[in-house]
């Protein structure tokens, strides 16, 4: 009997402490199994979910890439003059007409050349000088409106220069084949100076050209509004501008390719149209409402904005 309780007991011993160990490896290896299969069908079903995603990401892009395509594409710059595009887009006033406008900003005109001439864009914002220059590449251009752009002449105050004939042997910063370019020309001539005495220094981005200005890095330049303005709140002297010398450089073109097409000049007509009534509201509100929105697209100080000049728009032409 003792034998047969040790053995029991022997039993008893092995299976309470042996027994469960096997029990848990299985159970183990059961949620192992489980854990691996849950992981399979997780990844599977984010597999799925990955593919939709690119799928509707990839349809989307197509659809986006069909709407800009028929959408009316316009180079604007950080200048006031392309104030009333910017505040059509802003409020939605060309949707309301059902004219789809999409406008593509540019630091320099000479990337709105660019734009233009590879075709990324139908139409652009500038000045009348620049369309010799387009027609010489090829490209056949119409104006479609007048805009209140203006130049004036800066000089850095640390320079002292008071009177255009201390231009002598000092840097001005313009774009060539541009209306700053004629205008550097004109100063030479009527100041009486040789035109190797005055360096021309090619400088196309707008904002490039108020920071060199504003770190004393250039002599003079020609700025428009309102980076005009915040050079002459911080004591840059303006010794010209055209509004003083009658002249009207700010212009609206599209290429005549994008004019032959029907769809494009109903585009065209009530695009205008817009930009005529944005250009009314802004002279009859003034300057101050839009304050926010001419910060953010002309990339000015805020406190620039309460000392911009309002410009005088062109009226819109009668129709024949």
């Amino acid at each position: 009997m003792r034998k047969i309780t040790n053995n029991f007991r022997g039993y008893k011993t092995f299976s309470y402490f042996c027994t469960p160990k096997i029990e848990n490896r299985t159970l183990n290896r059961y949620r192992f199994t489980f854990r691996i299969a849950c992981w399979a069908m997780a990844s599977l079903l984010l597999a799925g979910c990955g593919e939709n995603a690119a799928e509707q990401a990839a349809r989307q892009r197509r659809e986006q890439q069909i709407a800009d395509s028929l959408a009316l594409k316009v180079a604007v710059t950080p200048t006031l003059d392309c104030l009333p595009l910017y505040l059509a887009d802003e409020e939605g006033w060309f949707e309301r007409e059902e004219v789809s406008v999409l406008l593509r900003p540019f630091t320099a005109q000479m990337d709105e050349d660019t734009a233009l001439l590879r075709h990324h864009v139908e139409g652009m914002t500038t000045d009348r000088e620049r369309i010799s220059w387009i027609k010489e590449q090829g490209m056949a251009v119409r104006q479609v409106a007048a805009t209140s752009l203006k130049w004036q002449l800066i000089t850095n105050k640390t320079a002292r220069i008071k009177q255009l004939k201390q231009l002598d042997d000092k840097m001005l910063a313009m774009t060539r084949r541009s209306f700053t370019d004629m205008l550097a020309r004109k100063v030479v001539d009527s100041a009486g100076l040789l035109a190797e005495r005055v360096f021309r220094i090619q400088v196309n981005d707008v904002l490039v050209r108020l920071g060199m200005l504003e770190n004393g890095i250039m002599d003079a330049l020609l700025l428009p509004e309102p980076q005009a303005t915040q050079a002459r709140l911080a004591g840059h002297p303006v010794l010209l501008d055209t509004d003083s010398m009658g002249l009207t450089p700010g212009i609206i073109v599209f290429s005549e390719e994008a004019m032959a097409d029907s769809m494009r000049q109903r585009q065209v007509e009530q695009f205008l149209q817009v930009y005529y009534a944005a250009c009314d509201t802004i002279a009859r509100r003034g300057l101050a409402p839009y304050r926010d929105l001419i910060v953010r697209c002309c990339r000015v100080r805020p406190e620039t904005v309460d000392s911009i000049p309002l410009p005088t728009f062109p009226p819109q032409p009668s129709e024949p």
